[in-house]
């Protein structure tokens, strides 16, 4: 008896590529299952990466070290207590503290012309505001000019970017605008630009601490206190913040981190990529159970081949790997294919964006892997069912 011809892994390869040739559509869209589901393993984590990477160039740009102070309403006389009005300067003696400004509310409405009923004001804040806030809060001007120590005193306001589109101020021209506020008008010498970690500037109307004191009523108590520290000493100076800005009464300012919110949208991403990694799974499941049910067909189909072969002398082993190769050949391309169209996917949503095109390597590692896992699962039960086959069985299949 001679012993059973060698098969080498480019033999066991070249068989299960030939399975494939011979039936090109089915293979096309038995893959096709496997493609979607890596292919959106690639796509829900190179979007987040890529966003979490456009995040952390912003919070650079804009700084972490930025803490907001906001005076918060007494429980019992249901008013703000009176901070003191130098609470600004007050903040800027602790040792790593950089910068220091602040706001307060003037309670004062802002409309358009002085024909609008006072009832139907436009909703925003008008706040007075000191000519150090902008290096404070990170904002810059879009159009026109920012306050200073001469136009503080002025009827003369500064719009915050969503204010300023709520108005239907965009830019500042050879007239500057005015804009109704208490019982008089103000002229509007300049527009700034988003200022995403200081959202209550953005809303609001900024007028000068003199110019509020004159014509609006304005005590001089601030109401939000804004600070840049050293990077390094930011939790240190959040921690005696409150007690340095009123320390009659500590609990009544709350210290926030605004970068915080920003960074909060990371919580947000990882959930709904949870979600879609889920429904990759999915399709992977179902794309594997597609290739499970073609390759038993297959199996089926080619009884007489399998009985030919082993009456040739094919071994057990031999049927097994064949048929295995072929399931694990068939994922591969599939998984390939996914990948292809993952990266792209991912590299066009991030470009359309504005955001650096970010793959990590694990979801390329993982599309790749689950492929793999993929296709020997997929193919164990058929290659199994066809080595069990005799000779003398495959042969007399119809």
């Amino acid at each position: 008896m001679t012993a059973p011809v060698r098969l080498g892994p480019a033999d066991v390869l070249a068989l299960g590529l030939s399975g494939l040739r011979s039936r090109p559509v089915r293979a096309v869209l038995s893959a096709l299952g496997i493609s979607i589901g890596i292919a959106t393993i690639i796509v829900v984590s190179g979007i987040p990466a890529s966003s979490r990477v456009a995040l952390d160039r912003q919070l650079s740009e804009l700084g972490t070290n930025l803490l907001r102070a906001q005076v918060t309403i007494d429980s019992v006389t249901q008013q703000l207590p009176p901070v003191p009005e130098a609470a600004a300067e007050m903040a800027a003696r602790i040792g790593p503290v950089q910068r220091a400004s602040a706001v307060a509310n003037t309670h004062a409405s802002v409309r358009r012309t002085d024909l609008i009923p006072s009832d139907q004001g436009s909703g925003l804040t008008v706040l007075a505001a000191r000519p150090d806030l902008l290096p404070a809060i990170g904002a810059k001007v879009s159009s026109g000019r920012y306050l200073t120590e001469s136009t503080s005193a002025l009827p003369v306001v500064v719009l915050g970017d969503k204010a300023a589109t709520r108005l239907g101020i965009t830019e500042i021209g050879a007239r500057a605008p005015t804009v109704w506020i208490g019982d008089r008008w103000f002229v509007v010498s300049g527009i700034l630009a988003p200022a995403p970690l200081a959202p209550d500037v953005e809303r609001s109307v900024l007028v000068g601490w003199g110019a509020a004191r004159q014509w609006l009523g304005f005590d001089g108590h601030p109401t939000t206190v804004f600070v840049r520290s050293a990077e390094p000493e930011v939790e240190n100076v959040r921690r005696v913040l409150a007690a340095t800005l009123f320390p009659e009464n500590p609990a009544r300012i709350e210290v926030s981190r605004p970068s915080d919110a920003l960074a909060a949208k990371r919580l947000t991403e990882t959930a709904f990529s949870g979600l879609f990694l889920g429904l990759a799974g999915v399709a992977l499941l179902v794309g594997g159970v597609g290739v499970a049910n073609t390759m038993v067909i297959s199996v089926l189909e080619r009884k007489r081949e399998i009985g030919l072969r082993r009456a040739l002398g094919s071994t057990r082993g031999q049927i097994r790997g064949q048929f295995l190769a072929e399931s694990v050949v068939l994922c591969l391309l599939g998984g390939l294919a996914g990948v292809t169209l993952g990266v792209l996917g991912a590299g066009s949503y991030a470009v359309a964006q504005g955001w650096p095109a970010v793959i990590p390597p694990a979801a390329l590692a993982g599309g790749a892997g689950s492929a793999l896992a993929i296709g020997v699962l997929a193919g164990l039960y058929p290659a199994v069912r066809a080595s069990r086959m005799t000779p003398t069985e495959a042969l007399a299949a119809p």
